[in-house]
């Protein structure tokens, strides 16, 4: 009986410390370099805007912001990783509009967004963009359309991979027009857009940040940007609405944390990151890439964590309704 109240006391001492060493620990972070997670490979639009904020992020936590690639499943093994790390503020993601969809598209997603991660702030928006090889005998979005639906039969699309934005985009923009096109998924991105510079395939619904720097040196050939007002970076591309096809399309992106991650470390980067988006130096940054900063008033933890379940099910239902599912 002795032996096991001082049992029971010693575990209640424990508990009285771990829980007075979370708090200090929350209060005290980050003391060492923090991972951020970017869940496509190098070179695409995501990876080019976790690498601007991250670069300011950490000037402004005094810590390294360390950029992991760790791409696969438009996006879906980067974000579970971190849904499975420890929630000690040590490991993030740089989550975006793909993991909504996934939700959806994928009949068993390795991790459930609403319940396994933590939403810390919304960061920014791209459009997207859609690019064709060079050498493509088309001038214009209607052009485009006109030349995809004589020859749908031997073209073929690029993609950043199955369940990546552009990959759900181009597939209901084909739908829209009324065509089916082979897609050739990629890993990410960067890999696509090297391929379609060789020719390997046709064309490519992408995020801005992918498509502003090709376009812009001649590399390939721009068809429209899918938002109402055109790039700042790319004035003479017109949108897709200018061109006639009522056709919108972009990406939100957003930082998670581990479920489970204390409050005050949540806020410290929820903070932090909105005083790096308001730094007008990288505002300008992403505007060259085509990249928008969320509103003011979007900002808030609270905001994002609102906006997750609708997310979810305004992607899912084009999705369903065109009968997109991935095992």
């Amino acid at each position: 009986m002795i032996a096991e109240r001082g049992f029971a006391t010693a575990a209640a001492i424990l508990l009285a410390v771990a829980g007075a060493i979370g708090p200090a620990a929350a209060q005290g972070w980050p003391t060492r370099p923090v991972t951020m997670v970017v869940p496509f490979p190098p070179g695409g639009g995501t990876d080019v805007l976790g690498r601007i904020i991250g670069r300011r992020l950490s000037e402004i936590l005094g810590q390294q912001v360390i950029i992991e690639n760790v791409g696969g499943a438009g996006g879906m093994i980067g974000s579970n990783r971190v849904a499975r790390a420890a929630p000690d503020g040590y490991e993030f993601v740089l989550g975006s509009r793909a993991d909504a969809i996934n939700q959806t598209l994928y009949r068993h997603p390795l991790y459930n967004l609403k319940e396994d991660l933590t939403p810390v702030v919304l960061v920014a928006d791209q459009p997207m963009a859609m690019i064709a090889r060079h050498d493509l005998p088309v001038d214009g979005l209607q052009n485009f359309i006109a030349y995809v639906r004589k020859n749908q039969a031997t073209l073929r699309t690029g993609s950043a991979g199955i369940g990546s934005t552009g990959y759900v985009d181009c597939a209901l923009f084909n739908q829209a027009i009324g065509v089916k096109v082979q897609d050739i998924p990629y890993r990410g991105g960067g890999p696509a857009l090297q391929d379609l510079y060789a020719g390997q395939f046709d064309y490519f619904m992408t995020l801005s940040p992918t498509a502003v720097p090709p376009i812009q040196s001649g590399q390939v050939k721009g068809i429209a940007v899918f938002r109402r007002e055109r790039l700042p970076s790319l004035p003479n591309l017109p949108t897709s609405i200018e061109q006639g096809m009522d056709f919108e399309a972009s990406t939100w992106f957003a930082f998670f944390f581990p479920k489970g991650t204390p409050d005050a470390i949540v806020k410290k980067l929820h903070d932090a990151t909105v005083a790096a988006v308001e730094t007008p130096a990288l505002q300008e940054q992403l505007v060259t890439t085509g990249t928008f900063v969320v509103p003011k008033e979007h900002r808030a933890t609270a905001y994002l964590q609102s906006i997750i379940g609708p997310e979810i099910e305004k992607n899912g239902a084009p999705l369903r309704a065109a009968g997109m599912s991935i095992e």
